[in-house]
């Protein structure tokens, strides 16, 4: 075990930054170089929430040692940093807490990947959570188990919804809000890194930065992350005992906010097929695949909506809607900072 006293001046900490975008705001008095496993935190404007994350990695039921990166997104006003620092600084969790001065979802999460693996060279296993949700007790020993066991590269399990407005309980069940899968075993790729395990393996495929900066505003950087780790071969696992909850506040379950994820989704996988094709050819047929699937979506919701409410029913309406519009150039951007709304 390597044990090193860690201030916001010790030379480790400045080498594993190594860009003049990012700074470290807050660390751990002492620093376990040897540890294996290493939770990254991407935060914005959620300082209330973030204790709720952080206590349930306190709670974590698991002889692993492991460590935090947390990432402070919002380099004017710092709210999340002084709630990291409290953690830190009391030996509740050990890691560093750094400010990433260029905002965005990749730029944030690129900064806590990045951080992690340089700081600490022992870890193998990179998990992430984000700042509004909550870690079941047993979710980090359930998704390095799982990695351990099958040797997956990439681990996924589900983020629940807990809605503030608990009237609509089916909500739940829309795809905007329901897991990819409900059953614990391989799968052919995850999509979202609100909870996933990553290996260092994975990572050292690629050039980095591993989240793709075309998608910063649009989200999206982590289902085009794990295409690529899909189109190399890798092995991915969903284990759906290793539950988060993600807290979904009135602004995300009106109809409104909806629609617009469904158009959102739309865009990303235009954009992420787009990326993935080679060549003219590859891309135009990508176009003709997405305008096309626009009137097949009519059809779809026509057959869902006696059986199925209609924001449920126009939902692959929306998708197909967003992905035409991607393809002729318009794209939302819901994480530009003046229209994140937490």
């Amino acid at each position: 075990m390597t044990l090193i006293p860690t201030d916001l001046s010790a030379s480790r900490l400045v080498d594993a930054l190594r860009d003049p975008n990012r700074e470290i705001a807050a660390s751990s008095r002492v620093i376990d170089l040897s540890v294996g496993i290493v939770v990254c935190i991407p935060c914005f404007r959620r300082p209330q929430h973030l204790r709720l994350t952080l206590d349930s990695l306190v709670g974590q039921r698991t002889p692993r040692p492991f460590a935090v990166v947390m990432v402070e997104n919002d380099a004017a006003a710092r709210e999340s940093a002084p709630v990291a620092a409290e953690y830190l600084a009391d030996g509740r969790l050990q890691g560093v807490c750094l400010v990433e001065k260029r905002q965005g979802n990749c730029q944030a999460i690129n900064a806590a990947f990045e951080t992690a693996q340089a700081l600490f060279p022992a870890a193998t296993r990179f998990l992430m959570i984000d700042d509004d949700e909550i870690a079941s007790p047993d979710w980090l020993e359930l998704m390095v188990r799982t990695a351990d066991a099958t040797g997956a590269d990439v681990v996924g399990g589900p983020v629940l919804p807990v809605f503030a407005d608990d009237s609509q309980p089916w909500l739940s069940h829309h795809p905007v809000f329901c897991p990819a899968y409900d059953y614990s075993g391989a799968v052919p790729v995850i999509y979202g890194c609100g909870n996933c395990l990553i290996t260092r393996a994975a990572f050292e495929r690629f050039e980095p930065p591993a989240f793709d900066l075309r998608f910063n505003f649009l989200g999206g950087g982590d289902c085009d992350f794990f295409v690529r780790c899909r189109d190399a071969g890798m092995l991915f696992h969903w284990t759906a005992e290793a539950v988060i909850t993600e807290t979904v506040p009135l602004s995300r379950s009106n109809l409104g906010w909806i629609a617009k994820r469904g158009l959102r989704i739309g865009a990303i996988n235009y954009r992420v097929q787009y990326k993935a094709a080679g060549g003219a050819m590859a891309r135009a047929r990508v176009f003709a695949q997405m305008v096309g699937r626009l009137p097949l979506s009519l059809v779809r919701a026509a057959r869902l909506l006696p059986t199925a409410k209609a924001v449920v029913a126009m939902h692959p309406v929306m998708v197909a809607v967003g992905s035409v519009l991607a393809a002729f150039g318009f794209d939302p951007k819901p994480y530009e900072a003046s229209k994140i709304v937490s």
